[in-house]
């Protein structure tokens, strides 16, 4: 399965020990997570901004990400695909990979429910699905 994270996702795995830490665990060993150089850097400004970890935490997590994901580059998304600008490459992101999801607490990407037959779930319901598939 491949699976696109959206930047507060991966950033709520590294600030906390709850759900999104184990939705992005799950991702990095089924080597299912696929990334873009916008998701890095959102992460990395918001890791050393909002989270306030020293710079080189954040340069070690960009490291670890970048090695145990698959990066592309997004594909173009008409402008009107979304209300935030900014998710544009989100969706870019999962078209260009090709992804099975969309994962995102982001209510301006939950809103769409899916993107070009990519369904866009939020960590719970991501969660659920997995365990879900595993038990069958």
């Amino acid at each position: 399965m491949k699976v696109v994270l959206d930047s507060s996702v991966i950033i709520a795995a590294f600030a906390t020990r709850g759900l999104c830490a184990d939705v992005l665990e799950y991702c990095l060993h089924t080597e299912s997570l696929f990334l873009s150089e916008h998701i890095l850097e959102e992460v990395y400004g918001n890791l050393c901004k909002k989270i306030k970890l020293p710079k080189h935490k954040a340069d070690e997590i960009l490291v670890f990400l970048s090695s145990e994901g698959k990066k592309v580059k997004p594909s173009p998304i008409p402008h009107n695909a979304c209300r935030d600008k900014d998710d544009l490459e989100i969706l870019g992101t999962a078209v260009t990979a090709g992804a099975d999801v969309i994962v995102t607490g982001d209510k301006d990407l939950l809103v769409l429910k899916n993107y070009d037959f990519i369904p866009i779930l939020t960590p719970r319901e991501f969660w659920l699905f997995v365990q879900k598939k595993e038990k069958h």
